[in-house]
This record gives structure tokens, sequence and C-alpha cells, in this order.
């Protein structure tokens, strides 16, 4: 299997059409957030998820996210993230991402879109890296974000700190 940077044209033209879906069981979402005023950092991660990339399409992105499946290793930790204080799981199911724009430029794509998370909107821009694996894609995104725009905070005062850092690792199939 080879692996190769998007370098010539004809790659590009071969990502510029089709859908391409996120393949689950090779690909990861995950954030980091420090806590404890800045001395530690949670890390955790969604286990269930799915998305695509159609550069013909808008939106060119979409990534769903359920949020009930929040894992950071810790089951109480977890409940409290899935509670009204985070992510209001039981009334918001998902977290979904959605480019408002998207353009590859040589094997990075600038992406510009809205994270819906808790019954809030927090606007995202980020680039990704992409690169070619065989006939699949390999992508790898990360971003920051303020949790306290979605209105999730505990109310401990400095105990969870800003930004959150989102990272997402995807393995693309057509």
């Amino acid at each position: 299997m080879s692996t190769d940077t998007i370098t010539n044209p004809s790659d590009t033209e071969s990502l510029t059409q089709g859908r391409w879906r996120v393949d689950p069981s090779r690909s990861s979402v995950a954030f980091r957030t420090p806590t404890l005023w800045g001395l530690a950092t949670v890390k955790g991660r969604f286990d269930d998820y799915d998305g695509t990339l159609d550069l013909e399409r808008n939106p060119a992105i979409e990534l769903t996210i359920n949020a009930g499946s929040i894992n950071t290793e810790n089951s109480f930790r977890d409940r409290h993230l899935r509670s009204a204080d985070f992510f209001d799981a039981d009334n918001h199911a998902e977290v979904r991402f959605a480019s408002d724009s998207a353009a590859l430029e040589g094997d990075t794509l600038k992406v510009s879109g809205q994270l819906y998370a808790a019954g809030k909107i927090l606007p995202l821009d980020l680039d990704a890296s992409l690169r070619r694996v065989g006939d699949e894609l390999e992508v790898e995104a990360r971003t920051y974000g303020d949790h306290r725009e979605l209105g999730m905070s505990n109310g401990l005062l400095g105990m969870i700190r800003s930004p959150s850092e989102l990272i997402v690792h995807a393995r693309l199939v057509r």
C-alpha cells in the first residue's frame, strides 16, 4: 500500500469528485481540555460517530457524533459530561459539525464551519491535512473551541480551562 501526499493535479481532481465517508473502525474523534486551574489535562474521545467529505456539495464536510458516546475512561466524569452542565445528551443527542466552506490547497483542506452542541452553535476554522493511502484518504484535523460559548460549565471557578483541543484523525473510503 503506497502513501503519498497530494501533489499533482490528477490527485486533486480525484479528491473533488465523489463522496468519501469516515471508516469509524480506523478513525478517532478526541478532545483535550485543561483542568485543575491548568495543572492537568482531561483527554477523551467519542466512540460513536459518522462523517462524510464531498467537495462537490455543501456542506462539503459533515461529522455527526453521538453525544452520549463520550468516553474519558472515568464513568463518573462521563455521566457528568453527558448531563445538562455540559453536552445535555438527553436533550441534544448529537454533536454535529457542518462546513460552510472547504477549499483544497495542495494537501491542506481549509475549512470554516459550525459546531452544533448542547443546543448552541460555535463557529470553527481549521486546516486539515490530507494524505493519500492507497485508494483511501487519511485526514488529520485539529482546532480549538471554547466550551463556555456552548454554555458548558459546571460552575467550579477555574476548574475547567479553555480552550479545548478537538482532534479528528479519519480514514476516508469511497
